[in-house]
């Protein structure tokens, strides 16, 4: 496992993490890369043949996910369409307090691989009403709440359209009744509360969830187009009837599991 030091460059971790995955499963270079959150993990199965797949802590910068419902692992496919994507089961959330330069490091590999789109999926609480556990969501735009940041020193990223309108209008031609929200990245681990989800919902806030806004914010300064995607586990607290459960979550995206993993892999066939 590699150690993020601050007097170190995180791209230069990155470029070592990405010779690593060239190496290993022979591709040199990635079109596409997908971070699977809770629920979306079998999408991988069916983007195409799968090259290689690694363990993540075999890969520099890289440890197994210590989440449920993540696989701990990084897999090379090779799509139908001849793109080659970068799978990654494996994801650091803010509240593992492993520091930022973790949390997106395997964004800056993705992108150091090659990658120019990233998807970003997630297993979320739904703030709406009229949403199901189960429904899939586009992220139209962020709420970072975490008070952080990837970005360091005096760089400055424009992030008015940091996911991508013309990714979401490409996702819309697969499944035009997919809806679109703001998702609100929390701290965690801990659920919100029913105060917390109300403040959100009353600075424009849909969905609530504890990853995905570091993530796509390092993406878009690594210069790659971003698509996010939400899996509605639940309903947020004070919005769900009863109390909230990781085992909810999981249960939740195993239902969901076969449709929304077939509705990633023709979404990213299609970009």
């Amino acid at each position: 496992m590699a150690y993020f030091v601050m007097n170190s460059s995180p791209f230069e971790l990155a470029q070592e993490a990405a010779a690593v995955i060239a190496s290993a499963t022979g591709v040199a270079n990635h079109d596409i890369a997908l971070t699977l959150g809770s629920g979306w993990g079998k999408a991988g199965e069916l983007l195409g043949e799968t090259i290689a797949t690694l363990d993540a802590s075999d890969v520099p910068g890289f440890s197994s996910s210590g989440v449920p419902g993540h696989s701990g692992t990084i897999r090379s496919i090779s799509m139908p369409n001849g793109k080659a994507a970068l799978v990654i089961g494996a994801r650091t959330h803010y509240y593992e307090d492993k520091g930022v330069r973790a949390v997106v490091h395997s964004v800056r590999t993705a992108a150091a691989t090659g990658a120019k789109i990233m998807i970003l999926t997630n297993g979320a609480g739904g703030i709406k009403e009229s949403w199901s556990p189960g429904q899939p969501v586009l992220i139209s735009d962020h709420i970072n709440l975490t008070a952080n940041s990837p970005l360091e020193g005096a760089t400055f990223i424009d992030l008015t359209d940091l996911y991508s309108k013309r990714l979401r209008t490409l996702a819309k031609t697969v499944d035009p009744s997919l809806d679109e929200g703001v998702y609100v990245q929390f701290r965690g681990p801990h659920y919100e509360t029913p105060a917390e989800v109300q403040m959100a919902k009353a600075i424009g806030g849909h969905i609530v969830g504890m990853s995905t806004a570091l993530e796509a914010i390092a993406a878009r300064e690594a210069g790659m187009e971003v698509l996010g995607l939400s899996l509605i586990t639940n309903l947020a607290a004070g919005v769900s009837p009863h109390p909230l459960s990781h085992q909810e979550v999981i249960d939740s995206g195993k239902a969901a599991e076969p449709v929304i993993s077939k509705l990633l892999a023709d979404i990213a066939s299609a970009l």
